[in-house]
């Protein structure tokens, strides 16, 4: 199917095909608990069309993610427009306090361990967690912000945050839990995947854990790729995620650790929510964006347009690194596939997107490369060009 598309593509200038589709390891489909933000039949609908055959779901749903019935109706994709390989909880309820059953969830289908939206602030705990974790060859996915030193932030120190009276999460909370799950990682010999890194610190940290050898991995989102705090227009919960949009120099550090390898893949941390969760501003409404529909053109747009990555490597990101983190294969090429027409030159539209939620600060921004096909187990799922059926 594939050789057959390329010879009809016409222009190869203007196409992109990536073999096996992009991969997501960072989704939250609110599925179940929260179906008026998603649910995984819109969440799958909206990663088909932004050109994605296979997404990580995130285990901070409601009830929390940590025990097979839930792993078994994340992986129930009949009928779905991509494959889901769920994560789950490192900790019962995601509370913190003790050790899910690990290998119970590795068996019924769990492809790495996270506490996602919550950070596991006992290190005797994290450390359980990651030997045993190491033991089931699974990894272990942090989200690095260590409590005590968030001081109740909900922004980076920006003029936003001075101009509203915002209180600020300084980028120390998240470097010091990178480096007490680094130690950790040290001693457990467990793979550790730190989520959407948000400062040059991190980047340092995981580029030196990976220089001494160790299983440490990262992600960059496309949202921590594109902006930063100063970019912040007024007191715009759109605009608020967690971790917060670092500064500059913190967008220049996460783009350079792309380019050199030591964050090894994208991933949107797709975060649908209600409009009424976002309403309020920053000190009230709830962390996260909407993502998978612009990721491949705002990540083409950064890394390659604007810094020079080459397009293997752009494609490699979304791939190769996703799939090694997980221990996986991409998939086979001839039935799952994304074509990106380079030339599309589109600006985001909110109101056509396929999530149920709006939640984004990209509205009215123009990229240039877009998904237009995507195909999903022999299946196209998504299919912007008229030739091909």
């Amino acid at each position: 199917m594939l050789n057959e598309l390329e010879s009809r593509l016409g222009d190869r200038s203007r196409y992109l095909v990536v073999p096996g589709g992009l991969r997501d390891v960072h989704v939250h489909f609110r599925d179940p608990g929260l179906a008026e933000a998603e649910t995984r039949a819109t969440g799958a609908a909206a990663a088909a069309a932004g050109g994605f055959t296979c997404v990580t779901t995130m285990p901070n749903t409601s009830p929390a993610g940590d025990g097979a019935r839930w792993l078994r109706e994340q992986i129930d994709d009949a009928g779905l427009p991509v494959r889901i390989a769920p994560s789950a909880c490192i900790t019962r309820g995601r509370l913190g306090r003790e050790v899910a059953d690990l290998e119970m969830l590795a068996a019924a289908g769990a492809v790495a361990f996270t506490d996602d939206g919550s950070f596991v602030e006992d290190a005797h705990v994290m450390e359980e967690a990651m030997r045993r974790a190491a033991r089931l060859h699974r990894p272990v996915m942090q989200h690095a912000v260590m409590p005590s030193l968030l001081a109740g932030g909900v922004i980076r120190d920006c003029p936003a945050a001075r101009r509203f009276n915002l209180p600020v999460m300084p980028p120390e909370a998240e470097v010091e839990a990178v480096r007490r799950d680094i130690a950790i990682c040290r001693v457990t010999g467990c793979a550790l995947h730190v989520q959407h890194v948000s400062c040059a610190g991190t980047v340092e940290m995981i580029r030196a854990a990976r220089r001494e050898g160790l299983p440490v991995t990262g992600e960059a989102t496309p949202h921590h790729l594109l902006l930063s705090c100063d970019d912040i227009p007024a007191d715009d919960a759109n605009w608020k995620m967690a971790p917060p949009l670092g500064s500059r120099e913190d967008v220049a550090a996460i783009r350079e650790g792309v380019k050199d390898g030591t964050l090894g893949m994208f991933a949107t941390d797709h975060a649908p929510h209600p409009a009424a969760r976002k309403a309020g501003g920053f000190r009230s409404a709830a962390n996260g964006i909407v993502g998978l529909e612009t990721a491949a053109a705002i990540t083409w747009h950064v890394m390659v347009q604007m810094e020079g990555l080459s397009p293997d490597d752009w494609i490699a990101r979304w791939t190769t690194g996703p799939a090694a983190l997980l221990g996986e294969d991409t998939a086979p090429a001839d039935l799952n596939f994304t074509v990106l027409d380079l030339k599309a030159d589109r600006t985001v539209d909110p109101s056509a997107f396929m999530t149920k939620s709006r939640n984004q600060p990209f509205a009215g921004m123009s990229f240039e490369a877009w998904p237009v096909l995507t195909v999903f187990n022999g299946k196209v799922t998504h299919n912007e060009l008229d030739d091909i059926r």
